[in-house]
Formats: C-alpha cells, structure tokens, sequence
C-alpha cells in the first residue's frame, strides 16, 4: 500500500507583516489563512504549521491506538487524543522542541495499567509518531514565477 496526500501553501509580503493560506488536496478543509503572528502570538481564527502537525498527530495517533487497542482484544468505546506541538526559540533558531499527546478513552473491560501499556506500544507504531522521532527524507523542487 503507497498513499500520498498534498497540501499547497501561498505566502505574500515579509514574514511578520506578510501572510498566507493553506490548502489540502482533499478539500476536506477550506482556505485556512496563517500568519507570522498565528504562529507565534495568538491565533486569531488562523491556523499554524504547528497545529496542522499536531492534528496530524492527535489523529494518526488515534487511528493507531484503536487498531492496537483492538488487535489486543479490546476494541475501545472512544478515544479523545489531544496534541500539543510547541514551538520556541533555542539558540536564536526556531524548533519545534516537544509534541505531548494527551489521550483519554473508554476501553470496556481493560484496567488502567493495561491502557497505559497499550498506549506506548501503539504509540511506537504510529507513523507520524515515528517521522517526528526519526526525522524525514526532504525533496524540494523550486520555481521562481515571472
């Protein structure tokens, strides 16, 4: 199984006075504008890069954890995963430093201790969980339009 998925971002103007927009390929979403500020100040109704990362996250994750919860033989009722991406200063360069995923869920009949533990082994299994620990292979390809 191969599957690839596209996003397009357009950029006018200077990073802090500037701003932008978000596509997905899909067209699960609509326009989803961004700025300089939305990053790093309050969101004001924009999106970051950061968010996307940590919806990306928070629902790779939980697609994750139910396939794990159920090859162990307890399928959850529901699973609710929150994702915190942060992004901060180190050394006069910007990274993101910590992705925290909070995840709560009602599993019948498995105990907390299980939950926990089926918890990390599906977290080791995820595939954005595995990018964000392993880095990822960068293509660029570049245009300059007149």
């Amino acid at each position: 199984m191969k599957a690839e998925r596209r996003a397009e971002a357009q950029w006018e103007g200077n990073l802090v006075n500037g701003h932008g927009k978000f596509h997905l390929g899909s067209g699960a979403a609509g326009e989803l504008p961004v700025t300089w500020a939305s990053r790093t100040e309050s969101s004001d109704g924009k999106t970051s890069p950061e968010e996307l990362i940590a919806a990306a996250h928070a629902s790779c994750y939980a697609m994750a954890f139910s396939h794990t919860l159920t090859q162990e033989g307890h399928p959850p009722a529901s699973l609710t995963v929150n994702a915190v991406c942060t992004l901060e200063d180190v050394e006069g360069k910007l990274k993101i430093t910590t992705m925290t995923l909070n995840v709560e869920g009602k599993v019948p009949g498995l105990d907390e201790a299980s939950f926990v533990l089926i918890a990390q082994k599906a977290e080791q299994g995820c595939p954005v969980s595995n990018l964000l620990r392993h880095g990822l292979q960068i293509h660029l390809n570049a245009h300059l339009e007149h």
